[in-house]
């Protein structure tokens, strides 16, 4: 055998070794390149994709209501009040212009003719390659006289055009159902994914009523919502300003032009919050990466503001301008444009490349945000001080963070915190650090570990809420540097995975008010600087038992109430039940027993499905209320059994 790596491999390479793929096959084959995924995310972008196309039905003056309903075995319909897609012969096809529709790439109403002005469905291709996605899908159209329906299996045609009654209504109804041998993860819809979506296309069509409904019967209960908002993007970020539960300190500003058949349209407003939400869509679809159109909108603001801060002399002399960040910090902004020819980067349209439009916005915000500030004083001034306010908080959190970086030991070694107990080993896939509430609960837990891999660190005094405060205020807290340091990794833009110390970080504090209180605040913090460990499961929340149950030799550690009367009815009715009142309460030995040994311990590990929503909660957690604190530990933790493998 000739085993040189310069002798070519002889193949048969000829006219046979081409595939042609036709039809839909080339997107049953690579799904992927047309909805991103064929996971989670795949699967609702079907839905998407049949409701922009009513959508496009509004923006072109013929639809004012849309409904989406979640069916039995992952069914969708989808309805709407358009024009109905068109059902007369196709004069290139010769065949009905609906079947067209759903069944070749690249056709539709909306490359150059007359169609549509402007649409979201700019490809063309998301009414076949949901079609051909799905292990059957039927349309019916309703053009003011007839009713007609077909019916496709993954793509193919299975039924003929047929008439099957009479109407005097318009619209169209597509109902499908996602083909499980695509969507292997799961074919079943969240409502909630679907209800933010739905919401957003109400809240960016002014006027329009859209309604979901949830009518599955074998797993959920039937609920629905209603979104119909006449205040438009104005209405939308004074919910973005609700959701996030800040205050404002500027009025709603609303912006708008035209130039040809582009329209730029912008709300926004300055709040108390210390980070911006911007939301930008193009064509009413969310560009969640942004684009030309979010850029120019973050420039011309930054711009603005600095030009109107040097005008009226509210910057002193030898001043340096204003950082865009430092601007845009507490902006919540809603910047909606729509154009005839949307380039995107990808069918998923998550990013907006027109030049055209990020020049629309610039001239736009330069004009008449400007000209808003000349006009409300009170407010530039609040708005000026607020960046200079974050301008000043910045450069502190950056020679704080500078100030940690350089704290180091002897030959450079990074010197842990006074408290911490570290464990022998220094294998970072088998070790665990335990973050104790108290002194006292931190020397039990170090008499009662394992020192070869379990590592003690307790906090003590009240924990920072980091979600009402600057990064220079976090960098700088005593009660979190040692958190900081002892897991290696650092914080926000300088976290570094690679560098964790340990494989779990556990929040080990007491079943109580108190106890709730800190794990929320600690894994805010978690979540705001170091979100990667709660993503890659590194976060854990230890579960102390309350009661210790016993008669005789026998006894058990319950962990609620329910279970202590069942422990108790389980020794013949009566018992001693000792209440633990804290981990500072507990020997050595208890605690080992019931909450460090792997082997009968019961820890939660925190998840975090969607950074979005968890964000949101976070937010709604922090207020006053006891109750929705405990309902985020719930929701965003699930029983982690046989974690030391």
């Amino acid at each position: 055998m000739n085993n040189d790596i310069n002798t070519p491999v002889t193949e048969s390479y000829d006219e046979n070794s081409i595939q042609v793929l036709e039809g839909l096959e080339a997107v049953r084959k690579r799904p992927g390149m047309y909805i991103g995924s064929t996971g989670e995310r795949g699967l609702h972008h079907l839905v998407y994709e049949i409701v922009d196309n009513s959508i496009d039905e509004a923006l072109a003056g013929y639809c004012d209501k849309i409904t989406v309903e979640l069916l039995d075995d992952g069914i969708i319909r989808v309805a709407d009040n358009g024009r109905g897609i068109p059902v007369g012969i196709n004069p290139q096809k010769g065949i009905p212009t609906v079947t067209v529709v759903f069944t070749i790439l690249h056709a539709g109403g909306k490359f150059g003719g007359s169609g549509y002005k402007v649409s979201g469905g700019l490809h063309g291709v998301g009414a076949s390659v949901v079609n051909a996605l799905s292990s059957w899908l039927e349309v019916e159209v309703r053009d003011g006289q007839k009713v007609y329906k077909q019916r496709y299996e993954k793509g193919n045609i299975v039924t003929d055009l047929e008439v099957i009654g009479e109407t005097n209504e318009t619209g169209t109804t597509v109902t499908f159902k996602p083909d499980p041998t695509i969507f292997t993860d799961t074919t079943t819809y969240d409502y909630d994914t679907l209800k933010v979506r739905l919401r957003e296309q109400s809240f960016l069509n002014a006027g329009i009523r859209i309604e979901l409904k949830d009518l599955r019967t074998d797993v959920f209960e039937p609920k629905s919502d209603e979104f119909h908002y006449e205040g438009g993007i104005k209405s939308y970020v004074e919910f973005l300003l609700a959701e996030i539960k800040k205050e404002a300190i500027s009025d709603v500003i609303y912006l708008t032009s035209s130039q040809g058949d582009s329209t730029a349209e912008i709300a926004l407003l300055w709040s108390t919050a210390y980070d911006s939400r911007i939301m930008s869509f193009a064509n009413t679809l969310h560009t969640i990466d942004g684009g030309t159109h979010e850029q120019g909108f973050r420039q011309s603001v930054a711009n603005v503001v600095n030009k109107y801060a040097f005008d009226f002399k509210k910057l002193k002399e030898g001043n340096a301008r204003l950082k865009g960040d430092d601007i845009m910090e507490g902006i919540v902004a809603v910047v909606s444009v729509k154009l005839a020819d949307a380039q995107f980067e990808s069918q998923t349209k998550a990013k907006l490349g027109n030049t055209s439009i990020g020049n629309l916005v610039r001239t736009l915000v330069n004009e008449k945000l400007y000209l808003y500030l000349e006009e409300h004083p009170a407010d530039a001034k609040i708005i000026i001080d607020k960046a200079i306010a974050a301008s000043n908080a910045r450069e502190a959190a950056q020679k704080a963070r500078d100030a940690s970086r350089n704290k180091s030991g002897i030959g450079g070694k990074t010197r842990m915190p006074e408290k911490l107990k570290d464990c022998i080993s220094d294998d970072p896939t088998k070790t665990e650090i335990f973050i104790v509430e108290g002194d006292s609960a931190g020397g039990s837990a170090v008499e009662g570990r394992n020192s070869t891999y379990q590592a003690i660190l307790p906090l003590w005094g009240k924990m920072l809420n980091v979600e009402k405060a600057r990064d220079d205020k976090v960098y700088g807290n005593d009660k979190l540097t040692p958190v900081i340091t002892a897991l290696g990794t650092g914080i926000g833009e300088n976290f570094d995975i690679n560098k964790l110390r340990y494989d779990k970080v556990v929040i080990m504090a007491d079943a109580d008010v108190d106890g709730s209180h800190i794990r929320t605040l600690l894994l805010t913090f978690f979540f705001r600087y170091m979100p990667e460990l709660i993503e890659q499961g590194h976060i854990y929340l230890a579960q102390p038992p309350l009661f210790r149950v016993s008669k005789g030799k026998q006894r058990f550690d319950a962990f609620t109430e329910e279970e202590k009367a069942e422990y108790i009815e389980r020794l013949g009715g009566s018992a001693d039940v000792q209440r633990y009142k804290g981990l500072g309460e507990m020997d050595p030995d208890q605690l080992w027993e019931t909450t460090l040994d792997p082997e009968r311990r019961t820890m939660l590990r925190v998840t975090m499905a969607d950074a979005e929503l968890a964000s949101e909660t976070i937010n709604m957690l922090m207020g006053e209320e006891v109750e929705p604190r405990k309902q985020f530990i719930e929701e965003n933790a699930v029983f982690a059994t046989d974690l030391d493998i």
